[in-house]
């Protein structure tokens, strides 16, 4: 296979993978939380959220089997409402959730996840101009920025994980229960698919070793004597 095709490959699969990243980083679906069901005839609330926003389902319960597990699922009727984070508006108390257990982790995540989409749009920029004749050596920095937004990808990932770890042991909290959606089986793809394409894109980049180097060295040019 040749080089040139085996680039056009690499650079569908970082398409993909950007596009898996991207989807992951404006939705909200990292992770499902639901409390234990106390009583029928009452709402129970369940939650899922990203990197933004925390949106919070009140279910109404009137089935006596569900009392005593967990609320949900999320497909069954009920209100909604959801609430962005306030990253930047420190001492403003809104919610237990944004101030109490959640804001240092939301904030790093959100800021990593930023510079993941930082390092995509740079890497896009090198492969745009290796497009050009003879500008192949952008390959090598492409390489490096689409390796590097799959490590942030996957820092990001790993803090939002403890980040709702900590929300289930806080005492400040209804949710024992939880679960991992698709956004972050999105941003887990987006790893995969960055990270392993940047080594490819990079390990494509660098120069050919020669298959033979005794060949190699019998051919050069003997050095004059002097």
């Amino acid at each position: 296979m040749q080089k040139a095709t085996k680039v056009m490959i690499t650079s569908v699969v970082i398409l993909v993978g950007m596009c898996c990243m991207l989807t992951a980083v404006v939705t909200d679906h990292w992770a499902v939380l639901s409390p234990k069901v106390e009583a029928v005839n009452t709402t129970c609330e369940a939650a899922h959220f990203g990197l933004w926003k925390l949106c919070k389902k009140y279910i109404y319960i009137d089935d006596e089997d569900v009392v005593g597990h967990v609320c949900g699922p999320l497909s069954l009727p009920g209100d909604v409402n959801c609430s962005y984070f306030r990253h930047f508006t420190p001492g403003e108390d809104s919610e237990i959730f944004d101030v109490k257990t959640q804001r240092e982790y939301n904030i790093s995540a959100a800021a990593i996840a930023v510079f993941s989409l930082v390092f995509m749009i740079l890497g896009t920029m090198c492969m745009l101009g290796s497009f050009r004749k003879d500008k192949d050596f952008l390959h090598k920095p492409a390489g490096m920025f689409y390796a590097f937004s799959g490590l942030c990808a996957i820092i990001s990932v790993e803090v939002m994980r403890q980040s709702v770890n900590r929300m289930i042991e806080s005492k400040e909290t209804i949710w024992i229960e939880y679960y991992y959606s698709w956004s972050f089986a999105c941003a887990c793809t987006g790893f995969a698919l960055l990270f392993l394409s940047g080594v490819s894109l990079l390990l494509l980049s660098m120069p050919q070793m020669p298959r033979n180097p005794w060949e190699t060295c019998m051919d050069a040019e003997p050095e004059p004597i002097e």
